[in-house]
């Protein structure tokens, strides 16, 4: 596109997961750009707000949820295939199962060579500031009791299915049958 963004990034703090292999990753900022699918003659465009990655990444925009819920897209996974409606009818793009795979690979590339943060040292700084008190497991009181019948229970037997007398069920006396 050739247009300097950094002028037009709002700051946020919001972190997005999913990316990058590991914990949550915060974004330079958000920028909100028309996105428009379709011809001249039948297309459909809508402002979205973009998230801007600090690293490298093998995609160059994902389009999540609220995007499709914007343009009432309705994605077809296995036939690699979009739609949505349009200004003239149902607009249809399909993917590329080379181009796919080459991006997964990609993908795949960038999050071996990416290192995640390993958290156990903070975990093990936190453990070793708990008390003996924080450390014991509390045992569990089991005290369940059984709803007991009052008084004498008086029961029938019905067939479950007609004509069948190996299926049988047994009810209380004063309920119907059906």
């Amino acid at each position: 596109m050739g247009a300097n963004f950094i002028d037009m990034l709002t700051p946020s703090k919001v972190p997005f997961y999913g990316v990058v292999p590991g914990n949550a990753a915060t974004p330079l900022g958000t920028v909100v750009l028309p996105v428009t699918f379709g011809t001249r003659e039948n297309y459909r465009t809508k402002d979205i707000k973009f998230k801007v990655a600090t690293f490298k990444t093998s995609y160059n925009a994902i389009l999540g949820r609220s995007a499709m819920a914007k343009f009432m897209a309705v994605p077809h996974y296995v036939y690699l295939l979009l739609k949505m409606p349009g200004k003239s009818g149902v607009l249809t793009f399909r993917g590329d199962l080379e181009k796919s795979y080459d991006c997964d690979q990609k993908a795949i590339e960038y999050a071996s060579a990416t290192r995640a943060p390993d958290a156990s040292g903070d975990v093990l700084a936190v453990a070793q500031q708990l008390s003996e008190i924080g450390l014991e497991i509390p045992t569990k009181k089991v005290n369940y009791s059984k709803p007991q019948p009052t008084g004498e229970l008086a029961l029938k037997s019905i067939q479950l299915q007609e004509g069948d007398s190996s299926k049988i069920a047994l009810i209380g006396s004063q309920l119907d049958p059906k």
